[in-house]
């Protein structure tokens, strides 16, 4: 099955908002993250399964809120208590998931295809995140992520580098469009690129 980009229709590439007499380099750069594997797992109230005992691969699942573990290509979110969300560019993940969560333990959802995510990097991305986002990212840091609302739509933050401020946001894909709107409009004040 192929996969169809949620914001196909809506991500243009080129120079938006503030952009002239500006260094390029020093523009937000926003783009699209696609053809990645995405999985929610949830641990089942009824298992008895230590899960600081899990490792996918050669990482354990983060135990605490707002943790993610990386390894590679993969990085796992704490997204609720017994509950993660694993994305990985690495197309060989589903066997490995299969085989460390069993199916009387855990629910495995491959979720892949009904997510949106937007990555926006640069100097003013966090400005562009507190213009919609109403959670304090005062203590928020590098492989840090959180869930919360972005002009009323859910979203997950997931901090990926803080040099360049790097994050990942994640929507559901049928809010996709209108929040590819949210941010591209609140990022037009500092001038991006949309890649």
């Amino acid at each position: 099955m192929s996969r169809i980009s949620p914001l196909q229709n809506a991500h243009i590439k080129g120079l938006f908002g503030d952009y002239q007499e500006k260094n390029e380099g020093n523009l937000l750069k926003i783009r699209e993250i696609t053809n990645v594997n995405i999985y929610q797992v949830v641990q089942y109230k009824k298992s008895s399964v230590v899960t600081s005992n899990i490792q996918l691969g050669s990482f354990n699942l983060p135990s605490n809120a707002a943790e993610v573990s990386v390894a590679g290509q993969t990085r796992i979110q704490w997204f609720a208590p017994r509950s993660w969300i694993i994305f990985s560019n690495d197309n060989n993940i589903s066997p490995i998931i299969e085989n460390t969560f069993n199916n009387e333990d855990f629910a495995v959802t491959d979720i892949s295809h009904s997510r949106a995510i937007i990555q926006i990097k640069g100097e003013d991305a966090l400005n562009v995140l507190k213009k919609g986002c109403p959670f304090n990212f005062n203590d928020f840091k590098k492989d840090n992520c959180v869930n919360s609302v972005y002009h009323g739509i859910t979203i997950s933050v997931d901090m990926i580098d803080d040099s360049p401020l790097t994050y990942n946001l994640m929507a559901l894909r049928s809010f996709g469009e209108s929040f590819h709107h949210a941010i591209t409009d609140a990022a037009l004040e500092y001038g991006y690129s949309g890649e």
